[in-house]
């Protein structure tokens, strides 16, 4: 009877141990995707940013200071990301895009991890289109999306419509009366007034309900912010000093020698109605516009504070996967740019930050990475068998161990017409015409010292050499990009 007893008490420590290896070979994933963030941050050099959470995180877990999006436009960039696909001539183009009828037979990253076991739930802006493969998800869920509303909309239609979230009566008025708002608010409304406010309080309803349920899950948090409408209560507001904020230096000139179609008029900022149609911002307006995205920031890592507090709450911390990552990057004037949608390293440099519990190596790496990496990256961290002879990134698992190796040799950008190159010491593009696939025109600039971008060095005689090799390898590497599907 003795024997019988111990073995069924081995037994039973047996089933444990065989669940608690199962629970640890199936991390949860937690995406913080963020909305035109630039790697403006303290963690990421640069002390102008209040983003204590962001930055704590950063300190916690693999930090990318060398990482690019494949398309610097949100409909596009995300749909690229998510099937871990590279842009084309004709494939993933702008905000429009629909990875459903782009990409139909491709298998997204939540599909694998839905089809594996995982319960997938999209809050917030995750792809572009609120009904963009919705059967990716176990649930999907925006604020006010799912809404009565006596106009009989869609839900995609009715959340496009409200998504700039004005809480100010007067912008509230004029935004009902006209479809057009400000660029920037600051309104004095509490943390979860906003849409990433609701999102927040939607996802720690999450957290929590997926903690009873037991199941492995992929969970993210789309934020709108720091996207326009500049919008933050106005305690975030008041964390800076109008005094202290400054136009980049390079705010009133276009780089020495850049192609005049590498410079964006910036539509989308000009929609809005304290911009002007043409011809730049005062000065004034300039630094509220600095000063609004600042807000925003600091608005959305307060967020993303809470939410962490309610993981590590739960327990859930020790086997969870957290990943930050912006969709492109942002131009604040740089070269009298604002918003995105260049080939400038202002539009397409991103933060990436990956926390694994699983491991204890952390820190900065200056690994050359691309955002198609991280689907790879995640199926391997979990995993997961990926799709055959479908991604065109490569994981980063490699580098998260070794902090210090160099990475990919170049990574691919496309946007419009405009196609780059970029390495570690260079930033190459080509604008290249559809029609005859000639090229138009092209600049080079050199990484080595700064990014700043400020002199196009194509064309001078000492760079003759690394033109030729990276027009080469774009010409190569990228040729099915470049000239068809």
């Amino acid at each position: 009877m003795k024997k019988l007893f111990i073995l069924a008490t081995l037994s039973l420590l047996q089933c444990e141990e065989i669940k608690q290896k199962k629970s640890v070979s199936k991390p949860n994933v937690l995406l913080f995707y963020m909305d035109d963030l630039r790697p403006e941050l303290n963690s990421f050099g640069v002390v102008k940013i209040k983003s204590p959470n962001i930055d704590e995180l950063a300190v916690n877990g693999v930090k990318f200071t060398n990482a690019y999006c494949n398309v610097p436009v949100c409909g596009a960039s995300r749909a690229s990301m998510l099937t871990g696909m590279l842009p084309t001539k004709n494939r993933f183009l702008d905000y429009k895009t629909f990875a459903e009828e782009e990409t139909p037979h491709a298998v997204s990253l939540p599909q694998l991890f839905n089809e594996n076991g995982y319960t997938t739930i999209s809050n917030g802006k995750i792809y572009h289109h609120l009904d963009d493969r919705e059967t990716d998800w176990d649930e999907v869920w925006r604020p006010y999306a799912f809404d009565e509303n006596y106009l009989g909309l869609e839900p995609t239609d009715y959340w496009q419509s409200l998504w700039k979230d004005y809480h100010n009566p007067e912008n509230i008025a004029n935004y009902k009366k006209t479809d057009r708002g400000p660029a920037y608010e600051s309104a004095e409304v509490s943390d979860s007034t906003y849409i990433d406010g609701l999102m927040t309080e939607k996802i720690i309803r999450d957290i929590k309900q997926l903690k009873k349920n037991g199941k492995p899950f992929f969970l993210t948090a789309g934020f709108i912010s720091p996207h326009l409408p500049f919008n933050a209560p106005k305690k975030y507001w008041d964390l800076y000093d109008r005094i202290d904020i400054k136009q980049p230096e390079n705010y009133n000139y276009v780089p020495i020698g850049a192609p005049k179609m590498s410079i964006s008029n910036w539509p989308e900022m000009r929609s809005y109605t304290n911009i002007p149609k043409r011809g730049q911002v005062s000065d004034s307006i300039a630094v509220d516009l600095i000063h609004g995205y600042y807000a925003t920031v600091s608005y959305s890592d307060a967020l993303i504070g809470k939410i962490l507090k309610v993981l590590k709450g739960q327990g859930l911390h020790k086997n969870t996967i957290i990943v930050l990552v912006s969709d492109h990057g942002y131009n604040l004037q740089e070269h009298t740019q604002w918003a995105k949608f260049t080939n400038y390293n202002t539009s397409t440099q991103v933060p990436l930050i990956i926390y694994n519990p699983l491991t204890k190596t952390k820190g900065p790496t200056n690994a050359l990475t691309s955002l198609v990496d991280l689907y790879p990256t995640l199926a391997e961290l979990c995993g997961l068998e990926a799709p055959i002879n479908q991604l065109d990134g490569t994981s980063l698992v490699n580098v998260m161990s070794n902090p210090k190796s160099k990475g990919k040799k170049h990574v691919f950008i496309k946007r419009g017409n405009g196609y780059t190159l970029k390495t570690n010491d260079f930033s190459y593009t080509e604008f290249i015409r559809p029609t005859d696939n000639t090229t138009v025109s092209s600049m080079l600039y050199d990484h080595r010292e700064n990014k700043d971008e400020n002199v196009n060095v194509v064309n001078k005689k000492e760079f003759a050499e690394v033109v030729i090799e990276l027009k080469t390898t774009l010409h190569t590497a990228y040729k099915k990009n470049i000239s068809a599907e």
